[in-house]
């Protein structure tokens, strides 16, 4: 097996703006708190708990009983474990704090990341717990129930075929009826089989799209059956009791448009980066059922894109008064709520998420709310005993098979090659030439140096032709090497992507069972920045 680690820098996988970030680079600290390491968690406690909790009982009491309440309710359907009870009943103490990190309600569960950020939330807690011993630490999952991007979850992929759940989807997906499932489960199930595991996955679908009605609910009793046993709270926010603590955010929001200019400013000072998010003048949904639309400000009234509902002041302000749960924060503000309602201490994200929170940090500011320490999720390679051993035979690194296949295929060409596929000495030579020739021109009429410059380029060009005519040859005559390693590659790297963004976990659970989860929680570490190998 190969021993290199890849990190995450070093990957080619992660953009500048988190390449920056994760080396800690100047340019990048205007926009977090504090960076994710063990010993900085001690201010964040404090500092959270000062912010969260308040100066009086009252308002640390009611806001935690509401969210304890909550979920509660969530959970009265479902069986839960002893450890996830425990969380809950805890989150009603002021020493006790959240670890979260958010996911769409991919159909069952989606690519595998969905298992790498709650296990680094989960892992997370754990250390946590044994650096501060005087606090408890709860791992949150937050479903992106208010969501109407169906077209985003509505599929996942197996052994390289999309699975697509085919039906039309308006509003917030949380509120989605799952009927139909039943027919989608009736064609996976062909795919899969009739082992022991398959079994267990085509339950596991049943029990959580067929048995309950509505996508949320299936989603969340997906989660809890993978990991309740380590005491996962999974947190449906689109309730109108938590969206009573975010009343005067969205007061704010709708009145004065503070995230807007806050998150503008940041977004300006952010120039040699790629923008992940940019902010609209009202970062709000109204939302109903079948209804998510933008809230927009014209003329002095509140109006809903693409409807005729609309609102003076006095109207929008009375219906969020008495129904907040109408409002739904987009991806600028719904950090801010995630903040408001839970006492959280730091967002595990992959590198798409940690690039816009990094542009929330001044709204934060302008909202009197501690702005949570912001890490990189866990990502991992799962490899077959087989395939690092065939890695092995053909000489090849983790980092061999982390690049480009353009660029691995050239490398290993030219190192398979009895002779350097490489022209740099002749085109070197070249250049010397002709440079004495130029020379030579210059004293002589101009007709005479537009020549030869024309005969230099010509000349440079035929030698970089033959040069790649070369390569090509050489890869003819290893073709069957080559070519070896470009399978071994696509089965890691489905669609010369990272594995972790295209495959299902039921591929792997396939042949794995109970031990795909147990063997991966085991070996991911969530502060440090290095792809885990986990061979099985």
């Amino acid at each position: 097996m190969p021993t290199d680690c890849i990190s995450y820098q070093n990957s080619g996988y992660f953009s500048p703006l988190m390449n920056d970030y994760l080396n800690q680079k100047e340019p990048t600290q205007q926009f977090y708190n504090r960076f994710p390491n063990l010993e900085n968690f001690e201010e964040q406690i404090k500092e959270k708990k000062e912010n969260f909790n308040g100066s009086g009982n009252n308002n640390f009491n009611t806001k935690r009983a509401v969210l304890v309440t909550v979920l509660k309710n969530h959970y009265s359907n479902i069986p839960t474990s002893d450890l996830t009870k425990q969380n809950i009943e805890a989150l009603a103490s002021a020493d006790t704090f959240t670890v979260t990190t958010g996911h769409q309600l991919n159909l069952f569960s989606g690519p595998l990341y969905f298992l790498y950020k709650i296990i680094s939330t989960i892992n997370l807690t754990k250390e946590l717990k044994i650096k501060y011993p005087n606090y408890n630490f709860v791992p949150v999952y937050w479903m992106a129930t208010e969501d109407h991007d169906f077209e985003e979850i509505n599929y996942f992929s197996f052994k390289g075929k999309k699975f697509h759940w085919n039906r039309e989807s308006t509003g917030p997906v949380g509120r989605l009826s799952t009927e139909g499932l039943d027919d989608f489960l009736e064609i996976f199930a062909l795919e899969i089989g009739s082992s022991t595991n398959a079994n267990t996955i085509k339950k596991l679908f049943e029990d959580s799209y067929l048995k309950h009605d509505n996508l949320a609910d299936a989603t969340r009793y997906l989660a809890n059956a993978l990991f309740g046993a380590a005491g996962l709270v999974i947190l449906d926010a689109d309730n109108q009791d938590l969206k009573r603590s975010f009343i005067p955010y969205i007061k704010d929001e709708l009145l004065h448009q503070s995230s807007f200019k806050a998150v503008a400013e940041t977004v300006a000072k952010m120039k040699d980066y790629f923008v992940q998010v940019n902010p609209r003048e009202i970062n709000l949904f109204y939302i109903e059922d079948n209804l998510r639309e933008r809230i927009i400000l014209e003329n002095g009234i509140y109006k809903v894109n693409h409807t005729k509902i609309e609102f003076t002041k006095t109207e929008i302000l009375e219906l969020l008064e008495n129904n907040p749960e109408k409002f739904s924060p987009n991806v600028i503000m719904r950090p801010l709520y995630q903040e408001i309602i839970l006492p959280n201490l730091c967002y595990i994200g992959g590198g798409g998420e940690i690039a816009y929170w990094l542009e929330l940090k001044s709204f934060f500011a302008s909202a009197k709310v501690t702005f949570p320490i912001l890490l990189l999720r866990n990502s991992a390679l799962l490899a077959t005993e087989k395939q690092s051993k065939k890695a092995d035979k053909l000489n090849l690194s983790w980092a061999d098979l982390f690049s480009k296949q353009t660029s691995l295929v050239n490398r290993i060409t030219q190192k398979l090659s009895d002779f350097p596929i490489d022209f740099s000495e002749q085109k070197e030579a070249l250049k010397k030439q002709f440079k004495k020739l130029l020379e030579l021109a210059n004293q002589t009429d101009k007709s005479f140096l537009g020549a030869v410059k024309a005969q230099e380029v010509k000349q440079t060009k035929g030698l970089e032709n033959l040069e790649k005519r070369l390569l090509i040859a050489q890869k003819r005559k290893y073709h069957d090497e080559l070519q070896r390693i470009i399978e071994l590659q696509n089965e890691l790297f489905p669609n010369q992507s990272l594995q972790e963004r295209q495959t299902n976990f039921s591929e792997f659970y396939l042949e794995n069972g109970e031990r795909l989860i147990t063997q991966i929680m085991s070996q991911l570490k969530p502060l440090e920045q290095n792809f885990n190998i986990i061979t099985f």
